[in-house]
């Protein structure tokens, strides 16, 4: 399989298609199937990059805490055993800040896509969707955190499916605590302005874990930044409103600048 590494630390990656190079990071403790609805739709005409962040899946989990500039140094393994000069990097939650914080120091990042982000680590409440892979019960409740009751009661199949690969490849607690570790003391608000890539800042608008207006703070204060809400949609609203994003998602890349909406 596939892995780059840091400094000993092994990191899993996924990686199909061609063209431009689009890189996803994920959310705090979630494994890569959280991208599975965009890896469809943009694998063939883009090259898809998904990694398990250290401490998830089939990355090496060593003991945390982990730092912001470790996962940063991470991702920047990943881009450099891919071959990756300049890519797309879409991020949700934790994985947004990742991303931003890449985007500050790194000269391999192309565009910006951000989903449940917020400028400080702070305003990210992501307790409640941590559940244990042993614990099914606990994985099926906690997905109420992240998507919208009525999607949840519209799709009980899907529901099922993310427990099957949640169950197989999230983060256990202690790699979950030693990922988010990494928010403690983020702040980006200074510094945002020195993220001039095309960037566009989505946000479900039911929200639970990140407050859409801090998504919104984000994008104004973001040089390039755009923000579009997804009303009704939960924190993971790439997943629920998956066609919606996905159309949107991909006329973003296409253009690689960020038009009003």
């Amino acid at each position: 399989m596939p892995t780059a590494s840091n400094e000993g630390v092994s990191l899993y990656y996924d990686r199909d298609g061609k063209g431009d190079p689009v890189v996803f990071v994920s959310e705090a403790g979630l494994g890569g199937w959280l991208w599975g609805w965009q890896h469809a739709a943009l694998a063939g005409p883009y090259e898809v990059v998904v990694w398990d962040l250290r401490g998830t899946g089939r990355s090496d989990a060593p003991d945390g805490p982990y730092t912001l500039e470790t996962l940063v140094a991470d991702l920047e393994a990943v881009l450099s055993d891919c071959g990756i000069r300049n890519g797309h990097l879409v991020g949700c939650g934790l994985g947004g800040a990742i991303a931003l914080s890449a985007a500050r120091s790194s000269n391999r990042v192309e565009t910006l896509t951000l989903f449940g982000t917020a400028p400080r680590g702070d305003a990210l409440a992501l307790e409640a969707l941590f559940a244990s892979p042993d614990d099914r019960r606990a994985l099926r409740e906690s997905l109420e955190a992240g998507l919208s009751a009525a999607f949840l009661e519209s799709q009980p199949d899907v529901r099922d499916g993310i427990v099957d690969w949640r169950a197989d490849g999230d983060a256990d607690r202690a790699g979950w605590q030693a990922q988010v570790a990494a928010l403690d003391g983020f702040d980006a608000t200074d510094w945002l302005v020195e993220v001039t890539q095309p960037t566009r800042v989505i946000h479900g608008g039911a929200d639970e874990l990140v407050s859409p207006a801090d998504g919104r703070d984000l994008a104004r204060r973001l040089p390039r930044g755009t923000f579009w809400e997804l009303e009704g949609a939960g924190h993971l609203c790439f997943v629920e409103r998956s066609r919606t994003v996905n159309d949107r998602l991909r006329g973003f890349l296409e253009d690689g600048t960020n038009e009003s909406t």
